[in-house]
């Protein structure tokens, strides 16, 4: 496994892997939600690359970019076990020698729900992926459906730029309580873990109700989540899970996305929903 720092390296690397390309973007304090991106990559192409930066574009005023957990070494570790081919790890310097003029704009869908919440996020998030994916070339590109919106804006963004690559989503990995796995899992206490499987029965709950039509789902899932004790809810909707725009008249299949704090916590989980179908 190589791992490079700079623009110039990373060019070099390449050179080195002829053949198809698979790109996973991270952050940086890996676990196995990362991994499974990693292990499905490999199945996709000859060569995976890795990215580990953290992205200061995509934190607002007062979020926790000082504090975000960085550990490369450990990182690189993990990723050699998987046997990832290149490893790109630049600083703010190299990836922004200048603040950028030009900006990517998220259009419409960057403003609602997590938008909402982050303000300027995912301008910042499709800045990076675009830098990334021009640097590296990928033939595919990995992301978790869990950030589910930001996969939406991001396929978007590969289409309506023609960059070239597939995006391929990953299923969420799931803990044996059916909780979506996450770094901010960390912070819940024993009696808010237990909390937060609410998000979790909701989302089941609408699927056992889609037979009914998207608004039985949706009534079904927030009738779990108005029981559920301990758990302030942020949002509940059901969208196009493409576009995560309005569903159209007679769409086949939504996506049922939920986010609420539990505790100082703030969680998000979604799920397909299949309509007139078994779940």
């Amino acid at each position: 496994m190589r791992v490079t720092t700079s623009r110039a390296e990373l060019a070099e690397a390449l050179e080195a892997l002829p053949g198809t390309r698979a790109l996973v973007m991270t952050m940086g304090a890996l676990h196995e939600g990362h991994l499974t991106l990693v292990r499905r990559a490999r199945e996709l192409a000859d060569h995976v690359i890795v990215s580990v930066y953290v992205n200061p574009l995509q934190f607002g005023a007062g979020e926790d970019f000082d504090a975000y957990p960085r550990d490369l070494a450990a990182d690189l570790a993990l990723l050699e076990t998987e046997g990832v081919d290149l490893v790109f790890a630049p600083s703010d310097a190299e990836m922004y020698p200048r603040p950028p003029l030009v900006r990517i704009d998220p259009g419409p869908v960057g403003s609602i729900l997590e938008g909402a919440t982050r303000p300027g996020h995912f301008a910042g998030v499709l800045q990076v992926v675009h830098k990334v994916m021009c640097l590296t070339g990928p033939d595919v590109a990995l992301f978790g459906r869990k950030d589910a919106q930001q996969l939406a804006l991001v396929t978007t963004m590969v289409e309506d730029l023609d960059l070239g690559a597939r995006i391929v989503p990953v299923d969420i990995v799931r803990d044996d309580d059916g909780v979506a796995r996450s770094s901010r899992n960390a912070y819940l206490s024993p009696s808010e873990r237990v909390r937060a499987r609410a998000l979790v029965r909701a989302l089941e709950a609408g699927r056992a109700a889609a037979g009914g039509g998207p608004g039985a789902a949706l009534a079904a899932a927030r009738a779990v989540l108005d029981a559920a004790e301990g758990v302030d809810l942020d949002y509940l909707v059901l969208v196009d899970p493409a576009t995560f725009t309005d569903l159209e008249p007679g769409a086949a299949t939504g996506l049922l996305a939920v986010a609420a704090r539990v505790g100082t916590t703030r969680l998000i989980d979604n799920a397909l929903v299949p309509f007139g179908g078994t779940p």
